[in-house]
């Protein structure tokens, strides 16, 4: 039995910063089932060992390609028209 590796519906990249678009899902106040978007925002690097890893810890430098793949992974949301009030989940 292989277990699938769960990919994200979209990634943005700017160098070595990323962001990725997630299709989760949850229940609604009503209790039904509904899909809901969550972006998680990363920088990779290499380690001393010259492994490549992850971290969500920004430098000041990393600051505006974080900025603008955000605004990308937003722009694709909003253009995808994904309805807020249908993916809230409380």
């Amino acid at each position: 039995m292989t277990e699938e590796k769960v990919k994200p519906e979209k990634k943005f990249s700017a160098g070595a910063m990323s962001a990725s678009v997630w299709v989760n899902e949850g229940k609604g106040k009503d209790g039904e089932k509904r899909k809901f978007r969550t972006v998680s925002l990363q920088r990779s690097y290499k380690d001393k060992n010259d492994e490549w890893q992850t971290t969500s810890s920004l430098r000041i430098t990393d600051l505006p390609k974080a900025s603008l793949i955000i605004n990308k992974a937003y722009e694709y949301l909003v253009l995808k028209n994904f309805d807020l009030e249908e993916e809230m989940v409380v």
